[in-house]
């Protein structure tokens, strides 16, 4: 599948909120198409200039748009990330078997909710990494075009500023991920493991989980059709080794072939 086609599927899959964050891939291409139908760049044309101006602007608008969203997602998921953990705190202080009125009735309910939001989130900051990832790929495969097509030389210098921007680095999401694993594998018994993959086979067809394992799928598929790092290849995908993302092997780097 062609990127344009993947990444509006992943724009129509995406949550209905994230859906004007993403690369205007398309927009892009047209004034790659109009920049390559200027004079050559040895004439050192003003057409072919501004042309070249406004291609290199836009790519900074689409980079602080990134930014500013990815930022946002993940200072949101900092603060409900601790929200989660004195929920089960308040929980198991107040309904627990050692609370100050244990009650399993009320500690079972409760934790279910508990446990239902923290897969919610889990797929949510998931997501957010596939955004960055298929964000990244759209702006590193553009700038390949612009070369190729024009004679360039915008593709290395402006992936080595993308890769210090905040929307690439996906360290604190990562961790955040490996920590509702951890909570899910701590707090819930290993005995629910299998009726939580039941659970999962079953509403893989619904709401955010589905949208999870189309993320996941499509991380693994842009890391398909060869195992060659570059200067241009996204690092492995730093994600926990759970049922779900271990079966689908995501730990190839990312060419931009």
């Amino acid at each position: 599948m062609k990127f344009g086609k993947r990444l509006k599927q992943q724009i129509q899959d995406s949550l209905p909120e994230w859906r004007d964050k993403f690369l205007s891939y398309k927009e892009l291409k047209k004034l790659v198409k109009l920049i390559s139908a200027a004079p050559t760049r040895r004439n050192e044309s003003l057409e072919y200039g501004k042309a070249e101006s406004d291609f290199v602007y836009l790519l900074d608008i689409e980079i602080d748009k990134f930014n500013g969203f990815f930022m946002e997602q993940e200072e949101e998921f900092v603060i409900r990330h601790e929200n989660l953990k004195q929920k089960i705190k308040r929980v198991v202080d107040l309904w627990g078997p050692n609370g100050i009125h244990p009650s399993e009735e009320n500690y079972k309910e409760e934790m279910e909710k508990i446990r239902k939001a923290i897969v919610d989130f889990h797929g949510e900051m998931v997501l957010l990494v596939n955004y960055s990832n298929i964000n990244y790929t759209g702006l590193a495969k553009i700038l390949k075009k612009y070369d190729k097509r024009t004679g360039g030389l915008l593709r290395l210098p402006f992936i080595q500023k993308v890769l210090v921007q905040p929307f690439f680095t996906t360290d604190i999401i990562s961790n955040l991920v490996k920590e509702c694993e951890s909570i899910i594998d701590t707090v819930f018994p290993a005995e629910e493991a299998a009726e939580r993959a039941k659970e999962a086979i079953v509403v893989a067809g619904e709401g955010i989980f589905r949208n999870t394992v189309k993320a996941l799928l499509t991380m693994q598929e842009i890391r398909k059709g060869s195992s060659t790092e570059s200067p241009f290849s996204l690092p492995p995908l730093n994600l926990p080794d759970s049922d779900l993302i271990q079966s689908i092997q995501l730990n190839a780097a990312v060419p931009i072939v």
